[in-house]
This record gives structure tokens, C-alpha cells and sequence, in this order.
């Protein structure tokens, strides 16, 4: 793994832009011209204390003070003046998780001890990423760019009751601008070392019942040098395009529709990889289509919305592996086609039953298709006579419905408020044809969980509140983990397992949550048990092949994060004079990781890859 560079660092190299590589910077460079003369009209909310800050944990807008897990906010003032070229510099600012950029478009990440898998696959990973409030389609957040988002929000910890499968570390939204949240025009451009130039731009606003947000952002880097006495890291360049447009339109005072489209993504990204390649490059995107409609009756007893959405997410690997220990196995290019599209429906009425009870019920119907493709050539000529293998993921196709509530009570003059939800998933995974992937699997195999939360929130005084809860998340396997046969980029072998199990999760989670005259603090002690993790384990004997298995033990994980805060200027009284000073500080330590399925042999219990 190598480093990835800031921009303020000094190179002693600069280079100009290629005609065809940069159109999508260009492109957004000169729309951010064109918006700079407006760029004083845009006009941000300073962000707000703990308490304050409105979330969708639990599938509605709460206080953070009644939520019984733990929440992670970015507000969006913060990420105006962020200087991260993707969401995972901004998620690493703010201390999210463990981050391991690999390349310029490839994470992973971990929270809480689930872990999103090494190139960002959707449903092979235990951190599930939304867009909007749905499945993004990708775990991988380098592919995806903070220029047109509004806030983030992070569930530590299992989220499965309202947001199904993967949800076994935490789940991170990604929530997007639009004409409510966004006002008026904006532009930034920055330039930096090793070629450093990007661009972001957007045009929002409102007229009558209809608002609007159009944003466009692009960028692009050279390689880097590692630092002082170091030399050119190669193949660590990278380019970025990315454009939002939503709309939305006001029906009357109890009824809305919004439209979001939006298509982002890294092209032409260095992967060094484990082998320290030079010459391997990536593109990865991500597009999806948004219609939402929300309403509700006039007396406020009932309120819903329907997300009905469209999702396309590829990845194009173009690798090689010229020295791959396995002779046979040595290639000159190894291009692997990944693509995923999703088509889904969220359905979720609120009910306003007595005093101080509300009723979330929610119906999920998604279906996905995964298909790949894959094509090797030799080092030796003729090049192409190579014999074909398996691409790195079987191809195929998921239904999932799912049926969930979630019921809320206040009492004692809401200072107590007691929660409980469950969630039951069916679904079904198919094996389909896949190219080159010798005596397939057939027909489908059938799955189902069930999930729950329960908990609650005392406010002991108007700035302190404790909670407690306990919730559980659960990740299906898949084709690949049920009958693939793959070959990987340096030659080894890995087979799917028929008798694999569904990946679980419980944690226990106890904090407290302070905040007064501009100080806040969130502190929060948990344990997160992830049972029947699905990992690849060598066959007696042998070094090349593998097979998919269930850890044989828990993983236990235990840790403390905290959450600081002070507006400086509220905190020590003083005359703001139109200024706005905050400090925030955001931590994790996991003072326990023990590996419950460690072989006796090992030198150590520690939990791999955490």
C-alpha cells in the first residue's frame, strides 16, 4: 500500500494536459469559470451542535439525542472547504473509519470491525454505502467525488433493520444537493503538485413550486513523488468527471416529486496494487436515476415516500501480471468488465398512532443483475493463445423483498424514549452463465434473515443524554462465494462453497451525548460480534488454490469513539462580527479484536484485514 499524496505538497515536475485524457477537467473547469462571478452568492448555514443536528438513522428525520446508536455527521460547510478529491479523503479527514487507499480509486474501508471488500464490490462488502437514502450500487467510495454532496451521515455500527444486507459495520449515506438544500450559484477552481488541476461548479435555485441543482465537477493529477530523498511513485495518476442534476417540484402543501440524475466517476487511474504495477490503469463510474414521491394527510397522522430508483455501476480493470510466479499464468494485459445494474423500490409510511408514538413500516423490492466479462493475452507470442479463465466475479442475477417496522415511544415529557424494530429479508440468488467458468452452477439459491434493534434514550438534563441499544446486520453471500472457480491477476485459484452461510452481526452499544453553549460531545462503548465471516482458506497441501469458508469462530470486536465539538466564538461569548470559528475532533480505538476461528498454529488472534 502506498501513501496518497495532499495537494499543498511541493513536486519538482509538472505536466500538461493530453487532448483526449482531460476533456471531462476541462470541461468542468470551464463551466466553473463561467459560475465565478456568483460564487459570493452562495451562502452556507454554520453547522450545528450534536443535539441539534437532524438524522436519518432510523429511516425519518430525529434529533441526535433520541437516536440509541451512534451517529456521524459532515455537514456541508465542512465539505465546502474540504480540499478532498473523493469521498474517502473527506471521510478520512473526519476520521470515519480505517482507511486503506490502495490507488487513487480503490478503498476499503472499516467500521466497527465490518469491513468493505478491497475493490469496492457492492454485495460482497459488510459497510453498505447509500446514495440518497438507497444502495449505491459500490462500497468503493474513491470512484465517487464530495463535489455535489450536501452532508454524509454514518451509522456506526449494524444497520439492518431499515437498510437490509451489509449492513453489518455501519452504513454511510451519502446525502446529495438539490434546490432546498443548496441556494444560488458557485465555483472553485484549484491547482496543486504533480499537475494538480480541478474544477467544481453548480447553479441552484427555486421559482414558484419548482426548484433546481445543476453541478459539475472534474479534475485530474500526475503521478506523485513520495517526498524528500524520494523518488517518482509511477502509475499513481488519475482523472475525475462527475455531474448532478436534481429537481424537484412541490404538487401542493402535502405533496412533492423529486428527480435526481447523476453520473460520477475515476478514469485512467494508476493501480500499483500489491505488485507495484506501472503500467495497470482502472475506470471506475457510477450512475443512477432517482424519482421520489413524498406526501402526507393533512392532520399530520400519516406521512410516506416511495424511492423508486436506477442504478448503473462498472468497473473496467485493465491489469497485467508479466511476472507472475506461475509461468503459465504470466499475462500482458488481464481486462476484466465488471458491470452492475440495479433496479429497486422503498416504500415507507409513517404513522402517527398516540402521543408520542411513531410508526416507520417499510417494504424493499430491489432486483440486480452482475454481469462480467474477461480477456487475457500471453507475454509470449502468439499473444493470443492464451487459454481463458473465469472473469473474477460468476455472473448473476438478485431478488430481494423485504418486510420491516420500526416503533418509537416517548414518555415522561419525551426525556425517555424506548425503540424496537425488526426486518425480515427474502431473497433468491441466481447462477447464470458466466464466460469461461467450467461446470456451472445452475438454478438459484434461496435465502432469508431476519433482523432486529432494540433500545433507548434518557435526556437527563436539556444537555445531556445517555442511550443504549442493541442491533444485528446480516450480508448474503454470493454467486462468486456459492460456486465461483476464478483466477486471480498473479494465477491462484479460488472456488465457491455451496454450504457457505450468511455473514451475521450483534453489537451492544452503550453512550452519552452532551452539548451546551457551543460545546458538544458524543462518546460511545460498544462490542460488535460478526459471525460466519466468509473468508478464503488454503487446501491442505497446497499454496495456489483456495476454497470460500465460514470463519470457524466469532470476530469480537470492542472499542470507544468520540465526537468533539465548540463553536469557539458562542463558547467564550464572544462578538462574532459575521464570523464563524468551530473545531471538531473525531476518534476510534478498538481496544479488543480477537479472531475466534484462528488456527491453534497461528501466532496470533488478531482478526485479519481489520
Amino acid at each position: 500500500m502506498q501513501p496518497m499524496p495532499a495537494a499543498g505538497r511541493r513536486s519538482r515536475s509538472m505536466s500538461m494536459f493530453s487532448p483526449c485524457a482531460t476533456a471531462p477537467a476541462v470541461a468542468a473547469l470551464v463551466l466553473a469559470g463561467a459560475f465565478a462571478p456568483a460564487f459570493a452568492q452562495e451562502v452556507r448555514n454554520a453547522p450545528t451542535i450534536l443535539d441539534e443536528i437532524v438524522v436519518t438513522s432510523t429511516g425519518r428525520p430525529e434529533p441526535r439525542s433520541r437516536i440509541t446508536g451512534t451517529v456521524q455527521v459532515i455537514e456541508g460547510e465542512r465539505i465546502t472547504r474540504s480540499t478532498a478529491h473523493s469521498v474517502t479523503e473527506l471521510l478520512a479527514e473526519n476520521a470515519v473509519g480505517f482507511l486503506s487507499e490502495w490507488t487513487p480509486g480503490q478503498t476499503s474501508i472499516n467500521i466497527r470491525g465490518g469491513a468493505s471488500d478491497g475493490q469496492g464490490k457492492d454485495f460482497r462488502s459488510q459497510v453498505l454505502v447509500l446514495i440518497n437514502g438507497r444502495r449505491a450500487g459500490t462500497a468503493n467510495i474513491s470512484k465517487l467525488s464530495p463535489a455535489d454532496v450536501d452532508r454524509v451521515e454514518i451509522i456506526r455500527g449494524p444497520a439492518s433493520v431499515i437498510y437490509g444486507s451489509q449492513a453489518i459495520g455501519g452504513v454511510i449515506n451519502i446525502i446529495l444537493k438539490n434546490g432546498r438544500n443548496t441556494t444560488g450559484n458557485f465555483a472553485d477552481i484549484q491547482g496543486g503538485s504533480w499537475g494538480l488541476l480541478q474544477g467544481r461548479a453548480h447553479a441552484a435555485g427555486r421559482n414558484g413550486s419548482d426548484d433546481f441543482y445543476i453541478g459539475i465537477s472534474g479534475g485530474r493529477r500526475d503521478s506523485y513523488h513520495s517526498g524528500a530523498g524520494g523518488g517518482l511513485l509511477a502509475n499513481t495518476q488519475y482523472q475525475r468527471f462527475g455531474v448532478t442534476g436534481a429537481f424537484g417540484r412541490q404538487l401542493n402543501d402535502n405533496h412533492r416529486i423529486d428527480l435526481t440524475v447523476r453520473s460520477d466517476g475515476i478514469y485512467d487511474a494508476g493501480f500499483r496494487g500489491s505488485s507495484w504495477s506501472t503500467f495497470n490503469r482502472d475506470e471506475r463510474t457510477n450512475a443512477s436515476f432517482d424519482l421520489v414521491y413524498s406526501g402526507k394527510t393533512d392532520s399530520d397522522f400519516a406521512r410516506w415516500t416511495a424511492h423508486s430508483y436506477l442504478v448503473a455501476d462498472r468497473d473496467v480493470f485493465r491489469w497485467a501480471a508479466p511476472n507472475s510466479a506461475t509461468v503459465a499464468q504470466r499475462t500482458r494485459l488481464d481486462l476484466n468488465r465488471r458491470h452492475l445494474d440495479i433496479m429497486g423500490l422503498r416504500f415507507q409510511p409513517i404513522f402517527n398512532l398516540w402521543a408520542g408514538n411513531e410508526l416507520l413500516l417499510g417494504f424493499d423490492a430491489e432486483r440486480s443483475w452482475l454481469r462480467s466479462q474477461r480477456y487475457r493475452e500471453s507475454v509470449v507470442a502468439p499473444y493470443t493463445n492464451m487459454a481463458q479463465v473465469s472473469p473474477q466475479d460468476n455472473n448473476q442475477t438478485d431478488s430481494v423483498m423485504a418486510f420491516y417496522a420500526e416503533n418509537s415511544q416517548r414518555l415522561f415529557d419525551d426525556r425517555v424514549i424506548l425503540r424496537a424494530g425488526i426486518r425480515h429479508t427474502r431473497g433468491s440468488t441466481s447462477f447464470d452463465p458466466t464466460p469461461n467458468l467450467a461446470n456451472q452452477a445452475t438454478g438459484s439459491r434461496p435465502y432469508d434473515a431476519t433482523t432486529y434493534t432494540v433500545g433507548g434514550t434518557y435526556r437527563a438534563t436539556d444537555y445531556l443524554s445517555f442511550r443504549t441499544g442493541v442491533s444485528t446486520g446480516f450480508r448474503s453471500p454470493t454467486a462468486t462465494e456459492l460456486a465461483g472457480n476464478y483466477t486471480v491477476l498473479v494465477g491462484t485459484q479460488i472456488f465457491g462453497n455451496p454450504n457457505v452461510k450468511p455473514e451475521t452481526s450483534r453489537q451492544y452499544e452503550v453512550g452519552t451525548t452532551f452539548a451546551l453553549n457551543g460545546w458538544s460531545l458524543d462518546a460511545a462503548l460498544f462490542q460488535n460480534v460478526i459471525s460466519n465471516r466468509i473468508i478464503t482458506r488454503l487446501r491442505p497441501g497446497s499454496t495456489t488454490t483456495s476454497d470460500y469458508v465460514n470463519n470457524a469462530g466469532d470476530v469480537t470486536v470492542r472499542g470507544i469513539e468520540l465526537q468533539f465539538g465548540v463553536d469557539v466564538l458562542r463558547a467564550f461569548s464572544a462578538q462574532a462580527n459575521g464570523w464563524h470559528w468551530s473545531v471538531t475532533s473525531n476518534g476510534g480505538y478498538n481496544f479488543f479484536m480477537r479472531d475466534g476461528g484462528a488456527a491453534a498454529t497461528a501466532n496470533s488472534n488478531q482478526v485479519e484485514r481489520m
